[in-house]
């Protein structure tokens, strides 16, 4: 039962949401199988337990290695949450565990990804250091993929594909990361309330969804307020397509979106 209910929401704003939400979710791939055309999987730790659903999947067809990273930062005990509420999951200790442990148990436990495929870094605390200690992890273990696979939650891939790529723009090997999260939600009106078209266990509430896909225009928006060049130089400047532009000016004036956005300050 969704904690928190978001009411409906108008035509015109529901789309805006989904447009939003598609192109926070950028993919690189057309299909799981160009994943055989990579020699890593990194997934950045999240609560959103598709995505390691999807990165285990992919690992285990393709015999791939699974570098998980993410330690304790401000959104963990988001994913202790949804583990809690996952009907297979929810046996498992959390309380304590960094991201990357935690979803690397699942992983070994329930997903069935051999340990020796498994690489872990516990220490990173947001987006910028997932990327910069899976750099030094990477080095240090002498992994030079020519292309990886990189997986986040939907509502951050685009952010985190750019980071990774800001991250390795001076570096003498640079891998060509595939951004995938494997899947993109999409909301529609219930009879009620606001819900996923496609509900699957371990996705976020329905109202901290919209809180993260109106939470990642400002961070995207190269100005002083951004993570771009103009503001806190931790990515390179993104192209905003206009449709994307209006879809976001159509959520900000929405008043039934006040509290999502309220929700979710620039951090």
């Amino acid at each position: 039962m969704e904690l928190m209910p978001m009411p409906k929401l108008s035509e015109s704003t529901l789309n805006a949401v989904n447009t939003l939400g598609q192109w926070l979710a950028q993919t690189d791939m057309a299909s799981p199988d160009e994943a055989r055309q990579a020699q890593l999987i990194v997934l950045a730790g999240n609560a959103a337990l598709p995505t390691l659903e999807t990165a285990a999947e992919l690992s285990n067809a393709c015999s791939l290695p699974l570098l998980i990273t993410g330690g304790i930062g401000h959104s963990t005990t988001f994913l202790y949450a949804a583990v809690a509420r996952h009907p297979r999951y929810n046996g498992l200790r959390t309380t304590g565990l960094s991201e990357a442990d935690l979803l690397a148990t699942i992983a070994r436990e329930r997903l069935k990804v051999p340990e020796e495929r498994l690489i872990i870094e516990r220490q990173s605390t947001n987006s910028g250091e997932n990327a910069s200690f899976t750099r030094k992890l990477m080095e240090e273990k002498g992994l030079k993929p020519q292309r990886a696979v990189l997986i986040q939650d939907p509502t951050m891939q685009r952010r985190t594909a750019a980071t990774f790529a800001q991250v390795w723009r001076d570096a003498p090997f640079q891998p060509q990361w595939l951004s995938y999260p494997g899947f993109t939600a999409q909301v529609i009106n219930g009879s009620r309330n606001l819900k996923f078209a496609q509900p699957r266990d371990g996705l976020w509430e329905v109202a901290r969804y919209l809180s993260l896909v109106l939470g990642e225009m400002p961070r995207l928006n190269d100005d002083e307020h951004g993570y771009g060049p103009r503001g806190q130089g931790f990515i390179g400047h993104i192209d905003i397509p206009d449709e994307v532009r209006e879809a976001w000016r159509q959520a900000q004036n929405d008043p039934a979106l006040m509290m999502p956005l309220r929700s979710r300050s620039l951090i």
